[in-house]
């Protein structure tokens, strides 16, 4: 019989019970998903916006992400994965001690503090998603304040709830295979509800909604795309066949929706849209997310036939025939790409689950609980079917109300000390005004440069009479049909 390697051999460093590659891909996958807030959304949002955004925009991204490591550090971790403290929220408690954070995680075979960090960033992209519809307006100091209250009232309710082996969804068996209720719908929601309480940005921003820089927009959303690997493919928590399932589906139904997207922009309004790319590529990763590592290949492409149809006919047509929808502001669309598709996403996964993957994923003795309708259908476990798509429904609902309620309340106290909208003179000037820079110093300078009408954006800010443009997806949030 051969000998182990020593390099594989256990240690003080290694315990026995740590696997090796599992710890390497789940630290290798926690730094993918945190790349997908930086650089990834720092660039997408501050690429997205007029270029007086440009820099407030970026940074809400940048502070969010550190205020939630800290917070996630001392007290989120344990909110949302200690022991149970009340039926859908963990003890608060901090995730600094030695003797925790290297111990043997409550999942997987791997230490805590990489279980910590994996969790972490999940936590830091979801409230940078809720930046995506507050941006252009919201009081920077009330950010500082929003940011620290939702991560611990909301998020750690949600992720506790479904995620942690003592939350009550997850004991009734609610499959969320990477996030599409605990992040993508959280998100979306909270985004929408805040938006309606900050109020909306000032006329001249909601009429004239240009990007700054498409192709740096198309490099934030590559970070986005790529960066997704880890996000589902760390789901399973181990180096296992079910990961390498997930990151396939992953691409396959997001590649699926952007044609989608791509093809009824073409279909409807006659042009190619890159702006209706990235919608495409957003709604399809988000709602492949609560089913990566559950559905066949076949379901991955019928969800993105779905996630790249759907969230497109609400964005481009009910944005504007529902008068409250048109109200709400939402510069970055986030409640379509995220909590419409996200909600889509949980349906579908209650639909198209698989016994066999579900067993694969979850490996508990109950795993026969997680029968997607469509198997119950075809199997003659109706009820079965039915009961899961029940549980589905009842965690959405559930996270819905949640971060309607909580990020109300959070505005709601935030305005009686500081006001949650910017003053008047900073939604004229923008950054300048917020942070005394701006993001574009050259420009600021009046210096002279040869401008290119093929790759460049200008609004009003500059000193030259603007180009007319044309954009197929229509100012984002805010479509006209025609």
């Amino acid at each position: 019989m051969e000998s182990i390697p020593a390099n594989l051999l256990p240690d003080e460093a290694s315990p026995a019970w740590m696997n090796k590659g599992d710890n390497a891909w789940q630290l290798t996958a926690a730094t993918l998903v945190g790349l997908q807030s930086i650089p990834g959304l720092v660039i997408l949002y501050g690429s997205m916006v007029r270029k007086k955004w440009a820099l407030n925009s970026a940074f809400m991204a940048i502070y969010a992400f550190a205020m939630v490591i800290l917070c996630w550090v001392g007290w989120g971790f344990r909110m949302s994965f200690g022991d149970k403290l009340v039926v859908f929220l963990g003890k608060p408690g901090v995730a600094l001690d030695e003797k925790f954070l290297l111990g043997q995680a409550f999942l997987g075979y791997f230490p805590t503090a990489t279980m910590v960090f994996y969790q972490g960033v999940f936590a830091c992209i979801t409230v940078v998603l809720i930046a995506g519809a507050l941006l252009g307006r919201m009081n920077f100091r009330a950010w500082v304040m929003f940011v620290p209250l939702w991560l611990t009232f909301s998020y750690t309710v949600a992720a506790f709830s479904i995620w942690s082996p003592n939350g009550w969804l997850a004991k009734l068996g609610v499959i969320d295979f990477a996030g599409g209720n605990v992040i993508h719908v959280s998100a979306g929601v909270a985004g929408f509800t805040a938006s309606y309480w900050v109020g909306p940005r000032a006329d001249k921003d909601r009429e004239e909604t240009q990007p700054n820089n498409i192709i740096m927009m198309l490099a934030g959303v590559g970070l986005l795309w790529m960066g997704w690997s880890g996000f589902n493919g760390g789901a399973p928590f181990a180096v296992s066949s079910d990961a390498s399932l997930a990151i396939l589906n992953t691409h396959v139904c997001t590649a699926t929706s952007l044609l989608t997207w791509l093809l009824l922009d073409t279909c409807f309004f006659g042009k190619p849209s890159v702006i209706g790319v990235v919608q495409g590529i957003i709604t399809g990763l988000v709602c492949i997310t609560p089913a990566a590592g559950v559905v066949q290949g076949w379901a991955a492409i019928l969800m993105g036939l779905i996630s790249g149809s759907v969230p497109w006919y609400t964005m481009m047509v009910l944005q504007n025939k529902v008068k409250f929808l048109r109200y709400i502001d939402d510069p970055l669309a986030v409640f379509h790409t995220h909590a419409i598709a996200g909600i889509l996403g949980g349906i579908l996964t209650g639909f198209f689950a698989v016994p066999k993957l579900c067993r694969l994923f979850y490996l508990v003795p109950d795993w026969d609980k997680y029968i997607g309708l469509a198997y119950g259908l075809q199997t003659g476990q109706t009820s079965a079917g039915f009961h899961q798509m029940g549980i589905q429904l009842g965690g959405i609902l559930f996270v819905v109300c949640l971060n309607i309620v909580t990020t109300s309340i959070i505005c709601l106290f935030i305005r009686l000390i500081v006001p949650l909208r910017m003053s008047e003179e900073e939604l004229h000037i923008g950054d300048e005004s917020v942070h005394g820079e701006k993001a574009f110093a050259l420009f600021a300078e009046k210096q002279k440069f040869k401008k290119s009408k093929i790759n460049a954006v200008y609004d009003d800010d500059d000193e030259e009479e603007e180009e007319p443009s044309h954009v197929t997806s229509r100012s984002i949030g805010e479509v006209q049909m025609v």
